[in-house]
Protein backbone atom coordinates (compact mmCIF):
# COMPACT_ATOMS: atom_id res chain seq x y z
CA UNK A 1 0.00 0.00 0.00
CA UNK A 2 1.35 3.69 -0.97
CA UNK A 3 2.67 5.17 2.35
CA UNK A 4 3.64 1.84 3.70
CA UNK A 5 6.52 0.16 5.26
CA UNK A 6 8.03 -2.60 2.49
CA UNK A 7 10.55 -3.71 5.15
CA UNK A 8 7.98 -4.01 8.62
CA UNK A 9 5.25 -5.88 8.55
CA UNK A 10 1.75 -3.74 9.48
CA UNK A 11 -0.30 -5.08 12.00
CA UNK A 12 -3.45 -5.21 11.41
CA UNK A 13 -4.97 -3.57 14.61
CA UNK A 14 -3.89 -0.25 13.78
CA UNK A 15 -5.27 -0.21 9.63
CA UNK A 16 -8.82 1.85 9.83
CA UNK A 17 -10.35 1.05 12.87
CA UNK A 18 -11.72 3.30 15.57
CA UNK A 19 -9.32 4.24 19.22
CA UNK A 20 -12.69 2.50 20.70
CA UNK A 21 -12.26 -0.80 18.48
CA UNK A 22 -8.78 -0.58 19.31
CA UNK A 23 -9.60 -0.30 22.81
CA UNK A 24 -11.55 -3.29 22.70
CA UNK A 25 -8.96 -5.65 21.13
CA UNK A 26 -6.40 -4.53 23.33
CA UNK A 27 -8.31 -5.08 26.79
CA UNK A 28 -9.59 -8.65 25.22
CA UNK A 29 -6.04 -9.50 24.20
CA UNK A 30 -4.53 -8.78 27.79
CA UNK A 31 -6.71 -11.12 29.42
CA UNK A 32 -4.40 -13.73 29.58
CA UNK A 33 -2.44 -11.43 31.64
CA UNK A 34 -5.08 -10.22 33.94
CA UNK A 35 -5.58 -14.07 34.90
CA UNK A 36 -1.88 -14.90 35.39
CA UNK A 37 -2.15 -11.50 37.71
CA UNK A 38 -5.43 -12.44 39.64
CA UNK A 39 -3.53 -15.61 40.88
CA UNK A 40 -0.88 -14.19 42.20
CA UNK A 41 -3.30 -11.78 43.95
CA UNK A 42 -4.75 -14.66 45.44
CA UNK A 43 -1.71 -16.14 46.14
CA UNK A 44 -0.69 -12.81 48.37
CA UNK A 45 -4.22 -13.49 49.99
CA UNK A 46 -3.74 -16.48 50.80
CA UNK A 47 -0.78 -16.33 52.73
CA UNK A 48 -1.98 -13.34 54.14
CA UNK A 49 -5.00 -15.54 55.35
CA UNK A 50 -2.46 -17.68 56.59
CA UNK A 51 -0.65 -15.39 58.80
CA UNK A 52 -3.88 -13.91 60.34
CA UNK A 53 -4.83 -17.64 61.16
CA UNK A 54 -1.59 -17.89 63.21
CA UNK A 55 -1.64 -14.01 64.44
CA UNK A 56 -5.07 -14.48 65.76
CA UNK A 57 -5.68 -18.55 66.54
CA UNK A 58 -7.92 -18.92 63.68
CA UNK A 59 -8.25 -21.86 61.27
CA UNK A 60 -6.53 -21.76 58.12
CA UNK A 61 -8.71 -24.47 56.25
CA UNK A 62 -11.21 -21.05 56.13
CA UNK A 63 -8.83 -18.46 56.27
CA UNK A 64 -6.53 -19.07 53.93
CA UNK A 65 -9.00 -19.80 50.72
CA UNK A 66 -11.18 -16.60 52.33
CA UNK A 67 -7.98 -14.73 52.06
CA UNK A 68 -7.38 -15.88 48.33
CA UNK A 69 -11.10 -15.15 47.30
CA UNK A 70 -11.14 -11.78 49.07
CA UNK A 71 -8.06 -10.77 47.19
CA UNK A 72 -8.65 -12.33 43.67
CA UNK A 73 -12.38 -10.69 43.85
CA UNK A 74 -11.04 -7.67 44.83
CA UNK A 75 -9.07 -7.02 41.59
CA UNK A 76 -11.91 -8.74 39.72
CA UNK A 77 -13.89 -5.82 40.65
CA UNK A 78 -11.12 -3.37 40.20
CA UNK A 79 -10.85 -4.68 36.31
CA UNK A 80 -14.84 -4.40 35.79
CA UNK A 81 -14.73 -1.09 37.11
CA UNK A 82 -12.09 0.30 35.03
CA UNK A 83 -13.99 -1.36 31.97
CA UNK A 84 -16.78 -0.12 32.80
CA UNK A 85 -15.74 3.38 33.01
CA UNK A 86 -15.28 3.66 29.53
CA UNK A 87 -18.80 2.37 28.46
CA UNK A 88 -20.23 5.54 27.17
CA UNK A 89 -16.91 6.51 25.53
CA UNK A 90 -17.23 3.15 23.78
CA UNK A 91 -21.09 3.18 22.71
CA UNK A 92 -22.37 0.74 25.28
CA UNK A 93 -23.97 3.03 27.33
CA UNK A 94 -25.64 6.42 26.77
CA UNK A 95 -24.13 9.25 28.81
CA UNK A 96 -27.24 11.90 29.40
CA UNK A 97 -29.87 8.98 30.40
CA UNK A 98 -26.80 7.71 33.45
CA UNK A 99 -26.11 11.32 34.18
CA UNK A 100 -30.04 11.81 34.83
CA UNK A 101 -31.03 9.26 36.97
CA UNK A 102 -28.32 10.14 39.15
CA UNK A 103 -29.36 13.83 39.34
CA UNK A 104 -32.94 12.61 39.91
CA UNK A 105 -32.02 10.09 42.47
CA UNK A 106 -29.95 12.58 44.49
CA UNK A 107 -31.95 15.82 43.62
CA UNK A 108 -35.48 15.57 43.75
CA UNK A 109 -35.89 14.91 47.32
CA UNK A 110 -34.31 18.18 48.22
CA UNK A 111 -36.63 20.00 45.90
CA UNK A 112 -35.41 20.48 42.48
CA UNK A 113 -36.51 19.32 38.81
CA UNK A 114 -34.76 17.92 36.09
CA UNK A 115 -35.93 18.27 32.61
CA UNK A 116 -33.74 16.19 29.71
CA UNK A 117 -32.89 17.22 26.37
CA UNK A 118 -34.30 21.07 26.43
CA UNK A 119 -32.87 24.17 24.07
CA UNK A 120 -33.94 27.73 23.82
CA UNK A 121 -34.93 27.88 19.96
CA UNK A 122 -31.89 28.62 17.66
CA UNK A 123 -29.70 27.01 20.10
CA UNK A 124 -27.45 23.88 20.65
CA UNK A 125 -29.56 21.12 22.53
CA UNK A 126 -28.75 20.79 26.27
CA UNK A 127 -29.25 17.07 28.11
CA UNK A 128 -30.36 18.56 31.22
CA UNK A 129 -31.54 21.35 33.00
CA UNK A 130 -31.89 21.58 36.83
CA UNK A 131 -33.68 24.08 38.71
CA UNK A 132 -34.07 24.41 42.49
CA UNK A 133 -33.85 26.06 45.26
CA UNK A 134 -30.32 27.15 44.88
CA UNK A 135 -30.56 28.14 41.16
CA UNK A 136 -30.63 26.57 37.65
CA UNK A 137 -28.30 24.64 35.88
CA UNK A 138 -27.62 23.09 32.50
CA UNK A 139 -25.45 19.73 32.78
CA UNK A 140 -24.34 18.52 29.28
CA UNK A 141 -22.60 14.75 28.93
CA UNK A 142 -19.44 14.15 26.41
CA UNK A 143 -16.88 11.60 27.00
CA UNK A 144 -13.41 10.83 26.25
CA UNK A 145 -11.39 7.90 25.95
CA UNK A 146 -9.54 6.70 29.00
CA UNK A 147 -5.79 8.26 28.57
CA UNK A 148 -7.14 11.89 27.95
CA UNK A 149 -6.44 14.41 30.26
CA UNK A 150 -8.06 17.26 31.11
CA UNK A 151 -7.01 19.71 32.96
CA UNK A 152 -6.59 23.59 33.90
CA UNK A 153 -3.36 25.16 32.75
CA UNK A 154 -3.87 28.71 34.22
CA UNK A 155 -6.97 30.26 33.56
CA UNK A 156 -7.09 27.64 29.83
CA UNK A 157 -8.89 24.71 30.01
CA UNK A 158 -7.02 21.65 27.95
CA UNK A 159 -8.01 18.64 26.78
CA UNK A 160 -4.64 16.96 26.76
CA UNK A 161 -2.46 19.26 24.50
CA UNK A 162 -5.75 20.73 23.16
CA UNK A 163 -7.33 23.93 24.37
CA UNK A 164 -10.54 23.72 25.16
CA UNK A 165 -11.82 27.16 25.13
CA UNK A 166 -14.47 26.94 22.00
CA UNK A 167 -15.86 23.80 23.79
CA UNK A 168 -16.45 26.00 26.92
CA UNK A 169 -17.68 28.63 25.15
CA UNK A 170 -20.46 26.92 23.77
CA UNK A 171 -21.71 25.94 27.01
CA UNK A 172 -21.40 29.07 28.94
CA UNK A 173 -23.03 30.70 25.73
CA UNK A 174 -25.82 28.34 26.03
CA UNK A 175 -26.47 28.85 29.67
CA UNK A 176 -26.25 32.75 28.74
CA UNK A 177 -29.04 31.98 26.17
CA UNK A 178 -31.47 30.16 27.83
CA UNK A 179 -30.77 32.45 31.46
CA UNK A 180 -32.22 35.26 29.26
CA UNK A 181 -35.34 33.38 27.83
CA UNK A 182 -36.02 32.47 31.45
CA UNK A 183 -35.92 35.61 33.23
CA UNK A 184 -37.93 37.48 30.53
CA UNK A 185 -40.23 34.67 30.31
CA UNK A 186 -40.88 34.23 33.96
CA UNK A 187 -39.92 37.62 35.15
CA UNK A 188 -37.53 36.14 38.18
CA UNK A 189 -33.73 37.16 37.68
CA UNK A 190 -32.20 34.15 36.41
CA UNK A 191 -28.18 33.19 36.16
CA UNK A 192 -27.65 29.64 34.66
CA UNK A 193 -24.54 27.91 35.61
CA UNK A 194 -23.32 25.38 33.16
CA UNK A 195 -21.70 21.90 33.82
CA UNK A 196 -19.96 19.34 31.43
CA UNK A 197 -20.60 15.74 32.82
CA UNK A 198 -17.14 13.73 31.86
CA UNK A 199 -17.89 10.15 30.93
CA UNK A 200 -14.36 8.75 30.90
CA UNK A 201 -10.84 10.71 30.80
CA UNK A 202 -8.51 11.37 33.49
CA UNK A 203 -9.59 15.21 35.60
CA UNK A 204 -6.51 16.75 36.73
CA UNK A 205 -6.65 19.58 39.17
CA UNK A 206 -3.44 20.38 40.56
CA UNK A 207 -3.98 21.30 44.12
CA UNK A 208 -7.80 21.16 43.98
CA UNK A 209 -10.87 18.94 44.63
CA UNK A 210 -10.54 15.46 43.13
CA UNK A 211 -13.17 14.94 40.28
CA UNK A 212 -14.00 18.35 39.58
CA UNK A 213 -12.16 21.20 37.00
CA UNK A 214 -13.50 24.72 36.60
CA UNK A 215 -12.50 26.66 33.81
CA UNK A 216 -13.43 29.25 31.51
CA UNK A 217 -16.78 29.58 33.22
CA UNK A 218 -17.28 25.78 33.23
CA UNK A 219 -17.36 23.41 35.41
CA UNK A 220 -16.48 19.85 34.85
CA UNK A 221 -17.00 16.77 36.64
CA UNK A 222 -17.78 13.44 36.44
CA UNK A 223 -21.33 12.31 36.64
CA UNK A 224 -21.55 11.05 40.27
CA UNK A 225 -20.24 14.50 41.59
CA UNK A 226 -22.32 16.98 39.53
CA UNK A 227 -25.69 16.84 41.92
CA UNK A 228 -22.76 17.61 44.89
CA UNK A 229 -21.70 20.53 42.65
CA UNK A 230 -25.25 21.53 42.16
CA UNK A 231 -26.52 21.44 46.10
CA UNK A 232 -22.97 22.91 46.79
CA UNK A 233 -22.63 26.19 44.13
CA UNK A 234 -26.26 27.25 44.42
CA UNK A 235 -26.14 31.22 44.92
CA UNK A 236 -30.04 31.91 44.39
CA UNK A 237 -32.55 31.67 47.30
CA UNK A 238 -35.90 30.25 45.14
CA UNK A 239 -38.55 29.37 47.40
CA UNK A 240 -41.13 26.62 46.14
CA UNK A 241 -43.35 28.68 44.11
CA UNK A 242 -40.46 30.05 42.20
CA UNK A 243 -39.41 26.69 41.35
CA UNK A 244 -42.72 25.87 40.31
CA UNK A 245 -42.97 28.69 37.85
CA UNK A 246 -39.36 28.43 36.48
CA UNK A 247 -40.58 24.62 35.71
CA UNK A 248 -43.04 25.44 34.07
CA UNK A 249 -41.68 28.30 32.13
CA UNK A 250 -39.00 26.45 30.91
CA UNK A 251 -41.23 23.37 29.75
CA UNK A 252 -43.61 25.60 28.07
CA UNK A 253 -40.50 28.23 25.83
CA UNK A 254 -38.04 25.67 25.97
CA UNK A 255 -37.73 23.23 22.75
CA UNK A 256 -38.05 19.17 23.58
CA UNK A 257 -35.24 17.44 21.34
CA UNK A 258 -35.39 13.75 23.29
Amino acid sequence: MPGQSIYVEQDEKFQGSSPQWWYEQFWHEARPSRIKRRRWIAGIGAVAGLLLSVRFGLMPVLTVPLGAAVAAGGDLLFVWWDHESTAVWRGKRRGEIRTGKLLRRALRRRGYNVLDGRAVPGEPSIDHLVIGPGGVWIVDNEAWGPDIYIARYGDRLFFDEKYGSAFAKGLTDAAAAMAERLSRESGIEVTVQPILAVHGGKLFTPHGPRGLVVAEGLALAYPRVVSRIILGTGEASYDEKDVELLTRTAARILRRVF
